[in-house]
C-alpha cells in the first residue's frame, strides 16, 4: 500500500458540523459496532426493549459496559428514562438468529406499548436486577448504573457495572465464549448490518489482564482449541 497524499482526502471541519452529517459520518467510519439489545422496566412494570450500537465494554475489573443514548426530541428515549429511574438494565447480545426481532424493536413504539409484547418475545427473570432478559438471546449481562455523563445537548453516556453474566451452554464451554458459535451481529452505516466475516489469528503480544505471559497465553500454535475464541482486551 502506497502512502497517501493530502489531496487524496476530503478534509471536513467538525466544528459546527450539523447533527445529521456528523451522525452519518461517525456511523460510516466507526464500524462495525456491536449491538446492545437493552431491556429496561418502566415505573408501571412495562418491559422496554431497544437496540443500541453506540456501545462497548469500557472496563474489566470490575466489568463495565457503556452505551450512548441520544435524546428523542425534547425528551428522553424510553430506555434512558428507565435507566435513570431504576438504575438497572440488561444487555442482551444480538445475534444472527435474533436479527429480525431486534431490528423490529428499533421502531418508534409509544411508551405505553411494550416491544417484548408486541413482538411476542419470551422473557426470563433477572437474577441480580429487577429487569427481565430476552430468552432467545444466548448471552445476557445484568447491569446496574454506575455513572452517567452528559455529552453535549443530545447525548448521554450510561456506564453500567455488570453484576452477572448469563452464558448459553451452546456458546460457552466453562472458560471461553465461542464467538463463532455466538454469531453476533454488528451495525454499519445506513440500513446495514454485518455478521462475522473472515477471521484472522495472530500471536498474543501482550498478556491479557490477570492472565499468563504472552508466550504462555499464545499456546502451542494454530491447533490450540481456543484459538478462535479469545482475543486480548484492548
Amino acid at each position: 500500500m502506497s502512502p497517501a497524499a493530502p489531496h487524496d482526502y476530503a478534509s471536513l471541519d467538525a466544528e459546527g458540523m450539523d447533527t445529521a452529517t456528523a451522525y452519518r459520518l461517525l456511523c460510516g467510519v466507526v464500524a462495525p459496532r456491536p449491538v446492545a439489545w437493552i431491556t429496561t422496566v418502566d415505573d408501571h412494570g412495562l418491559v422496554n426493549a431497544a437496540p443500541f450500537s453506540s456501545y462497548n465494554y469500557v472496563a474489566h475489573s470490575p466489568p463495565m459496559v457503556a452505551v450512548n443514548i441520544g435524546r428523542r426530541g425534547p425528551g428522553l428515549k424510553d430506555t434512558a428514562r428507565n435507566i435513570e429511574r431504576s438504575g438497572e438494565f440488561v444487555v442482551n447480545v444480538a445475534t444472527l438468529d435474533t436479527l429480525e426481532p431486534m431490528h423490529q424493536s428499533s421502531a418508534e413504539y409509544p411508551p405505553e406499548r411494550s416491544e417484548t409484547e408486541a413482538l411476542s418475545l419470551a422473557l426470563l427473570p433477572g437474577r441480580w436486577v429487577g429487569v427481565p432478559r430476552i430468552a432467545i438471546t444466548p448471552v445476557q449481562m445484568e447491569c446496574r448504573l454506575h455513572a452517567q455523563l452528559s455529552l453535549g445537548p443530545l447525548n448521554t453516556l450510561y456506564i453500567g457495572r455488570v453484576l452477572g453474566f448469563h452464558l448459553g451452554r451452546s456458546v460457552y464451554d466453562g472458560r471461553n465464549v465461542d464467538t463463532v458459535k455466538l454469531q453476533p451481529v454488528a451495525r454499519l452505516g445506513g440500513p446495514y448490518y454485518a455478521a462475522l466475516g473472515q477471521i484472522f489469528e495472530r500471536p498474543v503480544l501482550q498478556a491479557p489482564p490477570g492472565g499468563l505471559a504472552p508466550a504462555a497465553a499464545a499456546g502451542p500454535g494454530p491447533a490450540r482449541a481456543d484459538a478462535r475464541r479469545e482475543d486480548p482486551p484492548r
